[in-house]
């Protein structure tokens, strides 16, 4: 209650905090949206508040659906029915008792046509498991082909099949991993002459060309450290205070891609449309950020019904160019920041839905009357964000890597 008294911007900062901070949040994303797309996209979508300047968060990717058989040996005799084979896999964590699994490049005769062999697993230790052969039978005993045909051959889990009267099965296991980053506190600064700011008539905070400029270089760097910065901690040495460096989202990316800048054809960005919207279990429409050199290589690209480039969309404020592929949708957009750090040939495909910025300290304005304090006859305006971003679920998201 103000007890009748005149709303002023002090009332309004103690009674509800978030109102001014919303209409500085929206007056920021309209300047020059298309620069800075990490900090304009997470601003306007997911962020998130938090009390301590380290976050903790945890990141889960889907479970592993196949594995390489190392070796392959075969029981000598059947067991009630069926033989036995030991599968030595190059991973662990792949499979669990009851699982049913194919072997794509392992054919065999069944009911007069060639099929797949399909596998039953019978138990796990480490990384052997002990599998039956459930659709190749020779006078009604289950067995294999050569072991030699099962030894580096790819093996896909499928479903769990459970009898009649299980009423458990073995816990599925994809333990979500704690990551961390910390947030960076972006400041900068405006000032102006107590005399020039009295002649423009200006009061409170407004978005005049010089503040306009000084907030266009914030986000910019601050886009540069969402995107390459690297996550650390230290002690100035002038001041003996703690500093501490946002972790950029170019290294938290799970997957990777490499590309040839001289090979670059439609084929390749097949691949890399295959690779982004493939095993990842992410959304089906992705956001391309790439540096000048591979929006050029993607621009010499001759487009067919299998790739079509097609009208330019607008979300969160930016415009991008929508590729539409047979794998999913991407949103192009070409970032000048990837140039200026030494990516201009690469890019990275980002899934919107699984990138949340963490914000400590919101975005907000402090006023200083430097003439009253005795410093200088200017008054400032401090712009002052302590945030950061991160990935969650790597594996929807993908770097692209020109070689």
């Amino acid at each position: 209650m103000l007890n009748n008294k005149p709303l002023t911007t002090t009332d309004t900062r103690e009674l509800s905090p978030e109102l001014l901070r919303n209409e500085i949040d929206q007056r920021v994303v309209k300047i020059r949206p298309m620069s800075t797309p990490i900090d304009q996209i997470t601003r306007l979508a997911q962020s998130r508040p938090v009390n301590n300047m380290q976050v903790e968060y945890y990141t889960v990717d889907t479970k592993p659906t196949s594995a390489a058989v190392k070796s392959a040996s075969i029981s000598a005799e059947p067991v009630n029915g069926f033989y036995v084979a030991d599968l030595t896999l190059n991973k662990t964590g792949v499979f669990q008792p009851t699982d049913t699994a194919i072997f794509p490049a392992v054919t065999i005769q069944n009911g007069g046509r060639k099929v797949n062999l399909i596998v039953y697993v019978l138990s796990v230790d480490m990384d052997t498991i002990k599998v039956i052969a459930i659709n190749n039978s020779v006078d009604g005993i289950g067995t294999f082909p050569q072991a030699s045909e099962l030894s580096k051959k790819s093996i896909i889990r499928m479903g769990r099949a459970a009898t009649e009267l299980d009423v458990q099965t073995p816990q599925f296991e994809a333990l979500p991993q704690k990551e961390s980053n910390l947030c960076q506190i972006f400041k900068t600064q405006i000032e102006q002459s107590t005399i020039q700011r009295m002649a423009d008539k200006e009061v409170n905070w407004t978005f005049n060309d010089q503040e306009e400029v000084a907030i266009t270089d914030m986000r910019l760097s601050m886009e540069k450290s969402f995107l390459f910065g690297h996550r650390t901690r230290f002690m100035a040495p002038d001041k003996n205070e703690e500093i501490m460096l946002t972790g950029g989202i170019w290294w938290q990316a799970g997957r990777e891609i490499q590309i040839g800048a001289d090979t670059f054809q439609e084929a390749e960005m097949i691949d890399l449309c295959r690779t982004a919207f493939t095993e990842s279990c992410g959304s089906s429409k992705k956001i391309l950020i790439a540096g000048s050199g591979l929006i050029r290589m993607i621009h010499n690209l001759e487009f067919t019904k299998v790739v079509t480039a097609t009208q330019v969309v607008t979300r969160w404020g930016i415009d991008f160019t929508e590729y539409v592929t047979k794998f999913g949708t991407l949103y192009i957009i070409m970032s000048e920041l990837f140039d200026q750090c030494g990516h201009s040939n690469d890019g990275m495909v980002i899934d919107p839905e699984f990138i949340t910025k963490y914000v400590h300290t919101p975005l907000h304005i402090d006023r200083l009357d430097l003439r009253t304090s005795g410093v200088r006859n200017t008054e400032a305006v401090v712009v002052t964000e302590a945030s950061c971003i991160v990935l969650r679920h790597p594996g929807a998201h993908l770097r692209i890597v020109c070689k």
